[in-house]
């Protein structure tokens, strides 16, 4: 074991065992809160905001708060806090990342912090990372919190919520949804606890600091927030900024022109293409083509400079994005793949003209480009809150990065049950042809013995082609990509059948629950899937993230259930072509090995291991500089909403307004009249520009020159200045 393992390991034991006192405490009280009324306990809630109006912190009432939401719980839900999920409460309390494996209970976790948060007033967030887990979760958990005297909200795109047991939607199957009322956005931050997504809230923050008006502000204070799926909202999504955007009036046709020209390029001759950088670059031999094919001497000149950047998205476009990995084609649109969960991504686009470029590419409408009116990145949209906590499967990995940018510490959460998953070594082939081989094979006799399999593929292209040999082998199967993302749910409740086969990208990764036996459990299925092993989870490709390769693993051996993962790998894979080590594919030319028989080899094990870290450290320090650029930004955007904020809560902001159009009047005059020769003063300039800020009258450009001409000396220059800046100003208040 590593040393540093070894350390935070043993950090990691010392800090929960310094919890478990708590635990026992909220253990002790059980008795007590279950003699309790459901009016008594409804009461309480009043009773511990007195306490911390008398003085008392929330760490004073937490051993009593969480034992009134264990209780709750279990009168409305009819779930039981286990110790582990108190655990887990108690560090996101602290402010800490808590990681807890699949099954374990994350959801009925966070009510244990948000319940106490709550009781001070302010705004407690539970960040999801789509709107259906958004909905799920506040009608899930509403009845605990409703219980207790609190009220839920839930923002998602262009709706929101209020859980309310009175109201019952009638359109609605989902029995978690139908006491979700619909309300405005403004009333759903105003409840006590409110769910939403990382994008609504942060959109929504941009938007409040748009407004003409203090009444169309929606957001309370950002007090508090537990964000679910912490790794996948604040490092995979850490490198896309929220933007709110205005389309621009360029015309569209130079694209598809563009689109048209980068096909007749050769690679390696006319372009060459860095996959580790993501960037691909024109040649001297492209550039003299293109600018022969648009009829400009030099394209680097003011004349061609313009097409440049058309030029460089174009082929971008062309050599590094691909159909069913990277995008869609659907309904007539480019609709982008988020490459960490496999899902589409609706309304998002890419940026800088790139997802014209592709537009045009695949023949589709091409839309116009947008000009930025508001961005914030979700780093420094996160740091804003007072107080901030997460939750994921999968941190650890990444404690460094969380510790850094967001001084967030993990703890790794023990299971309720002891985990029994087996995790096999990779096996790893000469190319892609001999790895699917054996894929078919491996699937096809786990699923003749009864085990359900899953099997993770990285793209929509893969997962095709997979299902493809598979069916040719007359062996069922599930496909699940982003293409039949709505069957998603009807997919993965059966996916743990005897016997079922499941295909799948990304999407069954992270926020899957599959139940052996399928959902709604089979016991006679459970027993048989057990018996033949559990869930088999079988990985077709290593992803860039070791994250994401344990997300697909997480989805086997929930709550004490019996599974394993295998990881099939081949040379030809992209991580392994353009990061691993050729010295491997050297030593299976040497030893002639067969396509589909695979090498378990410490060097090649080591190799690809070596190869995620670099990816995860390339990934990592452009996240820190996006971050640090990012910082600057946000020091300008902090003062001018500041600013924002201050004139709209004003009564009267006459008197702010015209403080500064004062300052600004002395800025422009004194940058125009600082040469000590008066003659050089710039009077025109000066009456352009402040007549930008307000109308002047026509006369008074004359005034401004019989004020000028008082000046001469040194004292005469100073008392010149200060009289255009005072008639200036006199007119502005004037009007």
């Amino acid at each position: 074991m590593h040393f540093l393992d070894k350390f935070f390991g043993d950090q990691n034991k010392k800090f929960l065992k310094k919890l478990q006192p708590l635990v026992d405490q909220i253990n002790q009280l059980e008795n007590k809160f279950e003699s309790f009324s459901n009016e008594q306990l409804k009461i309480q809630t009043q009773e511990f905001r007195n306490q911390l109006q008398q003085g008392k912190s929330l760490d004073d009432v937490l051993s009593e708060a969480f034992a009134c939401v264990r209780e709750a719980a279990k009168r409305t839900i009819g779930q039981r806090h286990y110790d582990v999920q108190m655990l887990a409460g108690i560090a996101l309390h602290q402010g800490q990342i808590a990681e807890q494996k699949t099954g374990e209970g994350k959801t009925l976790s966070a009510t244990l912090p948000l319940y106490l948060n709550a009781l001070e007033g302010h705004s407690c967030h539970l960040v999801t990372v789509n709107d259906y887990l958004s909905r799920r979760d506040c009608g899930w958990m509403g009845p605990i919190y409703h219980a207790l005297g609190l009220t839920t909200g839930v923002i998602i795109h262009e709706a929101a919520f209020l859980y309310d047991p009175s109201y019952t939607d009638e359109k609605v199957t989902d029995e978690r949804l139908i006491h979700l009322r619909p309300i405005t956005r403004r009333q759903a931050y105003e409840a006590d606890i409110t769910y939403g997504t990382n994008n609504e809230f942060g959109f929504d923050y941009l938007r409040d600091n748009m407004v003409q008006d203090l009444n169309q502000m929606v957001q309370r204070d950002l007090h508090y927030a537990i964000v679910d799926e912490v790794d996948s909202i604040l490092i995979d999504e850490a490198r896309t900024p929220l933007i709110i955007s205005a389309p621009d009036m360029e015309s569209t046709d130079k694209y598809y022109q563009f689109a048209k020209l980068v096909t007749q390029l050769k690679e390696n001759e006319d372009y060459n293409v860095d996959e580790k950088m993501r960037a691909a670059t024109l040649t001297e031999a492209g550039i003299s083509k293109m600018e022969k094919w648009l009829g400009v001497d030099n394209i680097y000149t003011e004349r061609g400079i313009s097409e440049v950047h058309h030029i460089e998205q174009a082929l971008r476009a062309h050599a590094l994005f691909k159909r069913d990995r990277d995008y869609v084609v659907k309904d007539g649109e480019v609709i982008i793949v988020d490459e960490f969960t496999g899902r589409m991504m609706y309304g998002r686009r890419y940026s800088e003209g790139l997802h014209q470029a592709i537009e045009a590419q695949e023949g589709v409408e091409v839309q116009r480009e947008s000009l930025t009116l508001a961005t914030i990145t979700f780093q420094n949209y996160f740091r804003m809150f007072k107080k901030l906590a997460g939750m994921t499967g999968t941190a650890a990995t990444e404690a460094e990065e969380f510790a850094k940018i967001y001084n967030l510490d993990v703890t790794v959460i023990p299971t309720n049950k002891p985990m029994i998953r087996k995790d096999l070594p990779d096996r790893i082939y000469k190319n892609e042809e001999g790895k699917f081989r054996a894929v078919v094979r491996e699937i096809k006799e786990r699923s003749t013995k009864g085990q359900p399999v899953l099997v993770g593929t990285i793209s929509i292209e893969k997962n095709e082609l997979l299902g493809q040999l598979l069916a040719r082998e007359g062996i069922e199967v599930q496909l699940l990509n982003a293409k039949n993302h709505e069957k998603e749910a009807q997919i993965i409740a059966q996916a743990g059948k005897v016997g079922a086969v499941t295909v799948a990208t990304n999407m069954a990764g992270r926020g899957v629950d599959i139940k052996l036996g399928g959902d709604p459990v089979d016991p006679e299925e459970e027993k048989r899937v057990k018996e033949a092993g559990g869930l088999c989870i079988i990985g077709t490709e290593r992803h860039e993230s070791r994250r994401i390769d344990n997300q697909l693993r997480g989805r086997s051996g929930r709550q004490g259930d019996p599974g394993q993962t295998q990881f099939y790998v081949s040379l030809d894979d992209d991580i392994m072509r353009i990061f691993g080590s050729d010295r491997i594919k050297g030593l299976m030319e040497t030893f002639k090995m067969p396509e589909d028989v695979p090498i378990e080899n410490k060097l090649v094990s080591r190799s690809l291991e070596a190869a995620q870290k670099k990816v995860e450290g390339y990934h990592f320090d452009t996240r820190k500089h996006l971050v640090e650029y990012d910082d600057v930004i946000n020091k300008h955007r902090e003062t001018i909403y500041k600013k924002r904020k201050a004139i709209l809560t004003q009564k009267d902001v006459k008197d702010q307004a015209l403080s500064m159009i004062k300052d600004e009047i002395s800025s422009v005059v004194n940058f125009h009249t600082a040469s000590n020769d008066e003659k050089a003063w710039n009077i025109e300039e000066i009456y352009e520009v402040v007549n930008t800020i307000f109308p002047l009258p026509p006369n008074s450009r004359l005034k401004l020159d019989d004020i000028t001409e008082e000046a001469g000396s040194d004292i005469e220059d100073k008392s010149s200045r200060g009289k255009l800046i005072g008639y200036l100003f006199k007119l502005a208040v004037q009007r």
